[in-house]
């Protein structure tokens, strides 16, 4: 049931991970000068759909409310290492504010930023605390004034700190860009793009999305096979189970037998009994399948757990199919045995 559980829930993963639509390619390292010339080679391809560009430094938050870092957030993420930093005058398109509200656009008092909504929670951060990010070299402490939906799992662009303008200007930086185009359209993209700025780097992203998939899918298929052995095991355990009650079972159809019990009445009896037995073994590993595979999806890895019920019912169901099956077939001694002589040999 665990190993049932595990599969179901890393399929709806896979499946809830993976974007819908995603980007053709991820390009980085588009200079300021650059990005308008970048920006008409691109919209003019045939077969490029949408691009989507914003611009990007790189930061380290050493500091939250004052204290280091780690000594606030951890081990998580957002704190090992630098992070892509963006600005904004006004919230960019698709932009979700689930709290807070975004800085005027000719804001040029205290720095303020706008914080991925998930993470904010996970590291305990809250409206109107301060991080310090440090910007090539210099440490910026920003009021955090609102929290954004953030999701990386669509492969576009998406950034966990977005800042006023005011506090960076004057910073070098880079910009990125997502391309979205039809698979006809990307290799003349490229070449257009590596005429003339052979500086900015390329990235497929649906080709990394495959190979991603690819992978997913060869451990989904390991989880299967060994939920498909594990269920194998438990019915051989629910067999053997069924074949040692032999003895008491024929001992009971004796008994059913001389208090006038026609041999169909025998026969529900003992199939009544087994059907207890396999659903007491059906509650039990329901409830310890679903326990361990929660502890495992979420200390081991990290993701998400919800009841697969398919998952459940269908090993349910052919454990249960299996001890009745057991059951009927090792009946016949029970059938078959003449009362006066077993209990003459009980006694």
């Amino acid at each position: 049931a665990a190993i049932g559980q595990i599969d179901g829930n890393l399929r709806a993963a896979i499946l809830r991970d993976l974007p819908e639509r995603a980007p053709s390619f991820f390009m980085i390292d588009i200079q300021p000068g650059q990005l308008d010339r970048f920006l008409a080679i691109a919209r003019a391809q045939p077969g490029v759909e949408r691009v989507e560009t914003a611009p990007m430094l790189r930061g380290v938050i050493t500091r939250i409310n004052g204290r280091p870092a780690t000594e606030v957030a951890g081990d998580h993420w957002v704190v090992r290492g630098d992070r892509g930093v963006s600005f904004a005058a006004a919230p960019p398109p698709g932009t979700r504010i689930t709290a807070g509200r975004w800085w005027p656009p000719d804001w040029r008092g205290e720095p303020q930023m706008s914080f991925a909504e998930e993470e904010a929670r996970e590291i305990g951060l809250r409206l109107g605390d301060t991080v310090t990010v440090n910007i090539l070299g210099r440490d910026i402490t920003y009021r955090v004034t609102s929290f954004r939906e953030v999701d990386f799992s669509s492969a576009g662009i998406g950034f966990v700190m977005v800042v006023d303008p005011a506090s960076v200007a004057g910073a070098p930086h880079s910009s990125i860009a997502t391309v979205y185009a039809r698979p006809e359209a990307e290799a003349p993209l490229l070449r257009a793009l590596a005429a003339e700025m052979p500086n900015v780097t390329a990235i497929r992203v649906r080709e990394v999305i495959s190979r991603a998939a690819e992978l997913f899918g060869l451990l989904a298929a390991a989880t299967r096979w060994a939920a498909a052995a594990t269920l194998v095991t438990g019915i051989a355990v629910l067999v053997g189970t069924a074949a040692a009650a032999v003895r008491a079972r024929a001992y009971e159809a004796a008994v059913l037998k001389t208090l006038g019990a026609s041999r169909g009445q025998v026969l529900a009896s003992l199939l009544a009994g087994w059907l207890l037995l396999g659903l007491a073994a059906a509650a039990v590993a329901l409830v310890a399948g679903a326990g361990g595979a929660w502890a495992v999806l979420h200390f081991v890895m990290d993701v998400p757990y919800r009841f697969a019920a398919p998952a459940a019912l269908g090993v349910l169901a052919l454990g249960l199919a299996a001890t009745l099956g057991a059951g009927a077939a090792f009946a016949r001694e029970p059938l078959r045995v003449r009362p006066a002589r077993l209990l003459r040999a009980r006694e």
